[in-house]
């Protein structure tokens, strides 16, 4: 069986400005804004959440389809799932449109300045759920507004589990639309801002939105995460990693953690355990799917961090 996993694909460019922002913008001329960043640096990497997932989700062995709309632009890409092995039979080209991307320009003080087109993410609600075979889990991760809509009801009718990932998708939501949201999914996943976001826009606390799923998953970065799951709280420590060299992609490696443990039938202690593996070994490569391990490497930093086995 498969994990079906609806969210975006994109190019993310990443642009270094050898200097800081703060010395050529000045603020009592923010009105009348007119910079240009020499960028000496860039480079471009294969990103957006759904392909992120499945990227590492395949790493541990999982069973992905990714749900996504492209644009014309999108044959570098594909050439690259062709070589993953990452299938594309629910990857839908919009013609006359970009594959969604973001355009990043970093100064050496670590600001940021995004700019960011959906392009085909925008034509996502035109994937549907029910075109999918033999899925017996799936997840809804920051796509196009009513993509989301869309793929959350026709999990919900289908009756297959998934796990509800708002990310910086939640504000295109009101407190009502995401309350329905969190009523139809199984699971809920978020990071510690998204959670005071999610607790100010419904009006309900953590524990409150706890009760209404299976398992709400915060995760806090170095501080590790909490799942909230069976009536309890179950503490997941931070796997130190070996280097931190970029927390992009981190949160959607943690994800595939997730919905292998729950494919799996594991324990929320051990599922927790492994999205928390697969966030830190993440983190030591730049871009969201540069790193590349084997399962028994993976068996093995998991029991160096935690004593046992995980396969």
């Amino acid at each position: 069986m498969h994990t079906l996993i609806c969210g975006s694909i994109a190019y993310d460019t990443i642009m270094v400005f050898e200097d800081r922002f703060k010395r050529h913008i000045l603020p009592d001329k923010i009105h009348v804004l007119n910079v240009a960043f020499l960028v000496p640096e860039m480079r471009r990497e294969f990103g957006g959440c759904a392909a992120n997932i499945a990227y590492n989700l395949k790493m541990l062995d999982g069973k992905p389809l990714i749900m996504a709309t492209v644009g014309d632009d999108f044959q570098p890409y594909d050439y690259r799932l062709e070589k993953l092995d990452l299938a594309q039979t629910h990857i839908r080209r919009v013609q006359d449109t970009f594959t969604a991307q973001a355009f990043i320009t970093t100064d050496l003080d670590d600001n940021q300045i995004t700019a960011f087109h959906p392009g085909a993410m925008n034509f996502s609600h035109q994937n549907s759920v029910k075109d999918a075979i033999n899925v017996s889990l799936g997840i809804v991760a920051p796509d196009g507004r009513e993509g989301m809509l869309t793929h959350a009801r026709e999990f919900h009718e289908a009756g297959i589990p998934f796990i509800f990932d708002p990310g910086q998708g939640m504000p295109m939501f009101n407190g009502d639309e995401l309350l329905d949201f969190i009523d139809k999914a199984d699971y809920i996943a978020v990071n510690d801002y998204e959670a005071q976001l999610l607790q100010s826009v419904t009006g309900y606390t953590l524990n409150k939105l706890a009760t209404r799923v299976k398992a709400l998953i915060e995760t806090k970065g170095a501080e590790g995460s909490v799942i909230h799951a069976q009536g309890c709280q179950f503490q997941i420590p931070a796997v130190r990693p070996q280097k931190i060299v970029d927390p992009t992609g981190c949160g959607d490696a943690y994800r595939a953690g997730l919905l292998y443990g729950i494919a799996q039938n594991m324990d929320w202690q051990t599922t927790g355990q492994l999205a928390s593996l697969m966030g830190t070994l993440k983190i030591a490569h730049r871009g969201g799917q540069n790193h590349r391990y084997e399962r028994d490497e993976i068996d093995q930093r998991y029991f160096e961090a935690f004593g046992s086995r995980i396969f």
